[in-house]
């Protein structure tokens, strides 16, 4: 039942993140533009994205051997990416940045769910396995770079203009992001580290089972 269950869940996660590349493309090539990927992708990614907080409960009941901390670091960083900056602040929401960070999101998540979901079948094809523990490599750092930090940067003026949460947060929500994006590569690093490990016992074991 758990099995079926992982399954049938990284399906629909690799499913949904394919029809958000579709959309992000269909937009890119019919408009010449990426100044409307929010408007054709948004809000299927956000929730994809609000679905897969289940990944930090799958590490904390230990359904998954990924544990809880670093699921809960991506999804944090992305949900407030989503959430409180991009949703919120219409100015950005045509930034080429946006395409990036979508982009090199949607192709991540294909690869990475589609992984999970054939692992839960069995072995996948190495070819699998070595995209899924290679991919990573470029597309991460694209997506966090000139994507992510790259907007926030850019969405500094404006949480600056509006005193963008100064009803709602007991901090300046202007300084917390700058704070935030200081801390950034610290925090990337550490997840980023983590995927080259990963990379390095899951591909070795498999050079072992080939000796």
């Amino acid at each position: 039942m758990q099995t079926f269950y992982l399954f049938f869940y990284n399906l629909f996660q690799a499913l949904g993140w394919l029809i958000s590349l579709f959309k992000i493309l269909g937009n890119f090539l019919s408009t010449k533009s990426v100044s409307g990927t929010y408007a054709s992708a948004g809000e299927l990614i956000r929730l994809l994205q609000a679905i897969a907080f289940l990944e930090v409960i799958h590490g904390a009941i230990g359904i998954v051997p990924s544990g809880v901390l670093l699921p809960l670091m991506q999804w944090g960083g992305r949900t407030h990416y989503l959430l409180a900056i991009v949703r919120r602040i219409h100015e950005v929401q045509e930034l080429p940045s946006v395409f990036i960070t979508f982009f090199a999101w949607s192709l991540s998540e294909i690869i990475r769910y589609s992984h999970y979901a054939l692992n839960c079948l069995g072995t996948p094809p190495y070819w699998i396995t070595y995209t899924r523990y290679t991919a990573f490599i470029v597309l991460y750092p694209i997506g966090v770079f000139p994507g992510e930090m790259w907007l926030m940067y850019q969405a500094l003026p404006f949480i600056k203009k509006k005193n963008l949460y100064a009803n709602r947060l007991p901090l300046n929500y202007y300084y917390f992001v700058v704070a935030l994006l200081l801390s950034y590569p610290f925090l990337w690093s550490k997840l980023y580290l983590h995927l080259f490990n990963q990379r390095r016992s899951k591909l070795g074991k498999h050079k072992k089972k080939q000796n």
